[in-house]
């Protein structure tokens, strides 16, 4: 009978030695199959003797001839060698049959400026694949990516996790808006008149009522009043278009019906929009494959199969 522990003394070596041995049944052709001295084929058979405790090969005439024990072994043996040598092959991706759920994180502007493209793509190329789209929580993000809550996040480079793997997708500029009702407010405007007017941040998951521009107004000595913070770019929006607010806004969300641009005579800082992951899928195929539908939307080239 063997044992566990005697089963542990084997070696992928021994292994092949014995399948060679099993179809050549010549310990010096063997030897010369595989690349190695006719005493280390002997040593492997001893060792694997030693285990099976059975002769295993039995001479005869000018090779050797397998036990039955051996012939027994065979397929087992094969099979072995075939799982370990399927561990060295990478695996195929294949979007139209991959049927996994892939979760990504954005905030409500990404959600109506980038996604529709990319999720078409999706649902055209991985019928199979479901997609769960997150709201984007900030102080959560980087135990979120860590523990597979999320597989890939859209965000900018400052609150995105540090130590984690990202990609610039695209540089987004703000445009300043009020609602397209406002008759208090012309269309060009210096920074200085648009200080005074109240304004309205979004904050995703935080509620800080600084917002992304703050020290942009304070540098150019015009800090200016904020007196609501949203989680969502839609519900800023919804407000600045029943009140006197003003705000930035990304400038995929314009034009929109509810708002009007206010051009400033200086630009407000823009930011880039990332991608960003866990280390863990840095070169996993799916978010590969997810991460250069992206890409490929952003720049309107025609999207991977």
């Amino acid at each position: 009978m063997i044992q566990k522990k005697m089963v542990s003394q084997l070696d992928i070596k021994q292994l092949r030695t014995f399948v060679a041995l099993i179809k050549v049944r010549n310990l010096s052709r063997v030897a010369e199959q595989l690349g190695v001295s006719q005493q280390a084929v002997s040593e492997h058979l001893k060792k694997m003797r030693n285990v099976f405790n059975d002769r295993l090969f039995i001479r005869s005439g000018n090779g050797v001839q397998p036990t039955a024990l051996a012939v027994a072994l065979q397929p087992r043996v094969t099979a072995t060698l075939e799982a370990f040598d399927s561990l060295l092959t990478p695996e195929t991706f294949s979007p139209s049959t991959t049927s996994t759920t892939f979760t990504l994180a954005c905030t409500d502007f990404e959600q109506v400026s980038l996604l529709p493209s990319v999720l078409a793509d999706i649902r055209q190329l991985a019928p199979k694949l479901k997609i769960a789209i997150k709201k984007l929580e900030l102080d959560s993000l980087a135990n979120d990516l860590k523990n597979g809550e999320v597989d890939l996040a859209i965000t900018n480079p400052s609150l995105a996790p540090s130590a984690y793997p990202s990609e610039t997708l695209y540089r987004e500029r703000y445009k300043c808006v009020v609602s397209s009702q406002s008759k208090l407010t012309k269309n060009e405007m210096t920074v200085a008149q648009i200080s005074k007017i109240p304004q309205v941040v979004v904050s995703p998951s935080r509620g800080d009522f600084s917002g992304a521009i703050h020290h942009w107004f304070e540098a150019k000595g015009h800090p200016r009043e904020v007196f609501m913070s949203f989680p969502t770019f839609s519900a800023a929006i919804e407000t600045i278009h029943s009140t006197d607010l003003c705000g930035f806004v990304p400038s995929a969300l314009i034009p929109n019906r509810k708002l009007r641009v206010i051009e400033l005579n200086e630009t407000p800082p823009g930011f880039d929009v990332i991608s960003t992951w866990h280390h863990r899928l840095s070169n996993d195929p799916l978010t590969l494959w997810i991460r250069k539908l992206l890409v490929n939307t952003i720049e309107g080239r025609s999207t991977p199969g």
